[in-house]
């Protein structure tokens, strides 16, 4: 099975926004590391995207932007991805939002759904071996 997963570290957050309880992260740009099934080499891509929070409640301010998020965790009912997200991401159910923001103090929040809205095509950076 093939699989993609987002690098928190080092992302891009272009801005932060809530607005009738939807909590919106906007990446302007993420890692994206792909694995084949079978293979044990990756490939690296980037590509922009919104991390959006459905009925959110911010237990944090909201960081000033941009800025970089510097890793944490998203978490989904009874999952905690911590440093990473799951390509594709659309969840309802408990979320939760720890994200760690450089120079600045962390973004958390709680909410009812989160899922994750890629925008635009991805793309290539290289090709990734054991030896990198």
């Amino acid at each position: 099975m093939d699989s993609s997963t987002i690098d928190l570290p080092n992302s891009e957050i272009e801005s932060v926004k809530i607005e009738n309880g939807r909590l919106t992260i906007s990446f302007s740009r993420v890692i994206i590391i792909k694995t084949m099934s079978g293979s044990s080499e990756r490939t690296r891509w980037y590509q922009a995207g919104d991390l959006i929070f459905e009925e959110a409640e911010l237990e944090s301010s909201i960081p000033e932007c941009p800025c970089i998020c510097e890793g944490g965790d998203v978490g989904e009912n009874v999952y905690t991805y911590r440093d990473m997200i799951p390509l594709p991401l659309e969840s309802q159910g408990r979320a939760r939002c720890d994200l760690k923001i450089k120079d600045q103090e962390p973004l958390q929040a709680w909410a009812e759904g989160v899922k994750l809205a890629m925008k635009e095509r991805p793309r290539y950076i290289e090709h990734l071996r054991d030896t990198d």
